[in-house]
């Protein structure tokens, strides 16, 4: 019996990637010399793109506007927002994110980076790392992603010159070990001329390691959430009262990380009620078992108070609730984040009142130093934090669990995103100081 493409790709693993780096130094044409010459690039695409490149005054297709599909990122040959693609290889599936270059899009390289497992940071050959490169793997090494590829572009520019690519390379590895990065793998290559990103380089015989796309396809996923510890916030309570099911009562959400088993304790957090889970429906169907990813409902042994925002834990393995957070963020609104902010706190399926109690440090991406007690943070920041909540909140550490580690800061006036949140991610920051905001009614 023959196997299909489906069958194929069902049994092939998916790696979530992110590409970033600053302004001109190629990331949009990596990415379509990715999808380009692994064969994943529709021809009516490709019509397209060589019409517009045509209509340009290109002779070549510009193989950068595949992901940069926006109006405004054409007219201005730049990417401005998050482009996503998917595509696959025999040997692996990809959801790859390209994320913007310039300085005040940093924003948008957190979203773009918050879920993946590796991220491709390119440099310009001809301009070494600079401070947004350093700002990129500051990010990722926040964001806890486990494999960075230092893409060394446009080498076709410095005449594939060795030294300028070992420079390069000793110069990020050292400053991405000191941020904690575990892996760092250099990549010389040329994305314009196709060398080292889908097929090795003639122009390079000195680099005897992988290309771009073999080290995508051979890299191990091991931000596996199915072995971390599990929970599942309730998005909605199911109560269909029909005449075959009339005492049906269901907790309706995805699971963020970990395994559900029916006849499991389980605790019901904030509340810590516990009980046992009686069954477990997936696609309408009951189950024994289900896992992180999967969109389950929850049906249990004694009729417990829970809604919307509940966190169901095992409970043997329940984290600690609490009102006093302190996490690393990345400020991503224009207006300032500043000590007494009232904001609203976005946990899992959960909203809480919550207010900026501290900002103990601001990181300065040069030298890695601390700036003490800044005051604010304005957009693209990233500090240290310590918020207050209206209500306890059951937080992981973001070291153990991305999904349930992390928080959103909300304006509580127009629902504007202000920051992203890192529950315990930390660089060193001094002692905190004492609030001095006044009491205007949000004092928990």
């Amino acid at each position: 019996m023959s196997t299909t493409t489906s069958e194929v790709l069902s049994e092939t693993t998916l790696l979530r990637f992110a590409t970033a780096g600053s302004v001109d130094d190629g990331k949009s044409t990596l990415v379509g010399r990715l999808l380009h010459d692994s064969k994943s690039v529709l021809t009516d695409q490709l019509e397209a793109v060589e019409r517009a490149s045509a209509s340009r005054g290109q002779d070549a297709p510009d193989l950068a506007l595949l992901t940069d599909g926006l109006r405004a990122e054409r007219e201005q040959g730049i990417t401005i927002d998050v482009a996503y693609r998917y595509f696959a290889t025999p040997r692996r599936r990809f959801i790859l994110a390209d994320t913007p270059g310039h300085v005040q899009y940093t924003r948008n390289m957190v979203t773009g980076a918050s879920t993946a497992e590796l991220t491709v940071i390119l440099i310009d050959a001809r301009n070494g790392v600079v401070e947004q490169t350093r700002r990129h793997a500051a990010l990722a090494a926040l964001l806890r992603v486990p494999h960075v590829v230092l893409a060394v572009n446009k080498m076709d520019l410095v005449d594939y010159a060795e030294p300028v690519f070992a420079a390069i390379a000793e110069e990020f590895t050292a400053y991405a070990t000191e941020l904690g990065v575990p892996e760092v793998t250099a990549i010389p290559i040329s994305a314009l001329a196709g060398d080292n990103v889908v097929e090795p380089s003639a122009n390079m015989d000195w680099y005897g390691g992988p290309t771009v796309l073999e080290h995508l396809e051979t890299v191990p996923v091991t931000h596996d959430l199915s072995h971390c510890h599990a929970r599942l916030p309730v998005q909605y309570v199911i109560r269909p009262q029909t005449a075959e099911h009339p005492d049906y009562r269901g907790y309706a959400g995805q699971i963020a990380a970990g395994s559900f088993r029916v006849g499991e304790q389980i605790t019901v957090l904030p509340s810590g009620r516990s009980t046992k889970i009686a069954g477990i429906d997936l696609l309408g169907e009951p189950v024994d078992v289900a896992w992180t990813t999967q969109s389950v409902t929850i049906l249990l042994e004694d009729d417990i108070d829970i809604s919307r925002g509940d966190l169901l834990v095992p409970s043997k393995d329940a984290p600690p609730t609490t009102q006093d957070i302190e996490a690393t963020v990345c400020h991503v609104a224009d207006a300032p984040l500043t000590v007494g902010h009232r904001v609203l706190l976005k946990h899992g399926t959960r909203t809480v009142k919550a207010i900026v109690k501290d900002i103990p440090s601001r990181l300065t991406l040069d030298d890695l130093s601390l700036h003490p007690h800044p005051g604010q943070l304005v957009a693209n920041d990233i500090g240290r934090v310590k918020i207050r909540t209206a209500e306890p909140l059951p937080v992981d550490s973001y070291s153990d669990s991305r999904r349930t580690g992390s928080f959103i800061l909300i304006d509580p006036n127009d629902g504007t995103t202000l920051t992203a949140g890192m529950v315990g991610e930390s660089f060193a920051s001094p002692e905190p100081v004492k609030d001095e905001a006044e009491d205007d009614g949000w004092d928990f």
